[in-house]
């Protein structure tokens, strides 16, 4: 790790959502820049696994509730810069779509605007859509428009599909795997950009810094492919054979249903796997549009889905990590 000079080593950043898939790669970026990092969650005592990330005190989970005006205001006094992670796939109750992803945004701008925070970063979506059939993607349009409407020269960030170590994308896919010969998509010809979690947290981190233009930010990886493509790239990688079966978006929506349904009845004791909301975002490519400033902008250039997945993908190989060792022995006794 660099020592950063001690005008650096003052400044504070702190992190919504900072111990999550996204935002623990950000908190890492700023340590080892020799920022003070405040990681602001709900459950400071689950998010310790950000502490190591810097020198003794130099990373902190601290409580925050996003829906809760004092709270934000709390965690963010002393800040130079503001990064929002938090997100939600949660359609109803105190955490829903709009509640975290429109209000909460909204407040997190707001407060930061009020306190003088210097530079602020949200992370958004490609496909946030004010005219979306989705609710996702409203939310997410909403939470911009909050953003904006306070704090003007936001950097925000609207990633593909993001891939890494702790994803809830390629991991979930390759779990089903172990269960039968079949592999069911809904969307198998839907086109994704997927972009690599590290390459996010760079972008945001220049946008804490102040190295990042104001605006908006669409960010894809190198490879635009359909679910499909990225389904058998990833039954390449471990090593099963399975039948890539598409659901139509009709009887999707109907099974979708019939999973939220089962959810309500058990009082969320069944999460669905699928829910309707997510059949509807499946229906439209989640690529970066042509127009849109992306990592070219920031002078990153983006780690092919290919270089990173073997790397955590390995522990669903039939033989798990012993799988290269098992073929390399075949091709002995061939010899």
């Amino acid at each position: 790790m660099r020592i950063a000079p001690e005008a650096e080593m003052s400044k504070l950043v702190t992190i919504y959502g900072g111990s999550g898939f996204v935002g623990r790669y950000i908190a890492r970026r700023m340590a080892q820049a020799g920022w003070r990092v405040r990681v602001a969650v709900r459950r400071p005592n689950e998010a310790i696994h950000v502490k190591p990330y810097g020198v003794v005190g130099q990373v902190e989970p601290v409580f925050c509730n996003i829906r809760d005006d004092a709270s934000v205001r709390a965690v963010m006094q002393g800040a130079d810069a503001v990064v929002n992670c938090v997100g939600t796939f949660d359609r109803k109750g105190k955490n829903s779509f709009d509640a975290i992803q429109a209000e909460g945004a909204t407040r997190v701008a707001r407060m930061a605007a009020e306190v003088g925070v210097a530079h602020l970063v949200h992370i958004s979506a490609i496909g946030a859509d004010a005219e979306s059939d989705g609710a996702y993607a409203r939310s997410k349009a909403a939470g911009e428009a909050g953003i904006l409407k306070h704090f003007p020269g936001a950097v925000i960030l609207r990633p593909s599909v993001i891939f890494g170590p702790e994803d809830q994308f390629f991991n979930r896919f390759a779990a089903m795997t172990r269960f039968g010969p079949v592999l069911p998509v809904v969307g198998a010809e839907t086109r994704f950009q997927p972009v690599y979690v590290d390459d996010v947290a760079q972008a945001a981190v220049m946008g804490a810094m102040g190295q990042a233009a104001p605006g908006i930010y669409e960010l894809g990886g190198p490879e635009v492919a359909s679910f499909r493509t990225l389904m058998q790239q990833m039954l390449g990688v471990i090593r099963r054979s399975r039948l890539i079966v598409n659901i139509p978006f009709g009887v999707a929506a109907i099974l979708a249903g019939v999973m939220e349904l089962v959810q309500t009845v058990t009082l969320g004791l069944i999460p669905p796997q699928i829910t309707r909301d997510q059949v509807r975002s499946l229906r439209v490519d989640n690529v970066v549009s042509e127009q849109a400033k992306g990592f070219d902008s920031l002078g990153i250039s983006p780690m092919a889905l290919g270089a990173v997945l073997p790397d955590y993908l390995w522990r669903f190989r039939p033989a798990g990590q012993y799988s290269a060792i098992k073929e390399s022995a075949k091709n002995l006794r061939a010899r």
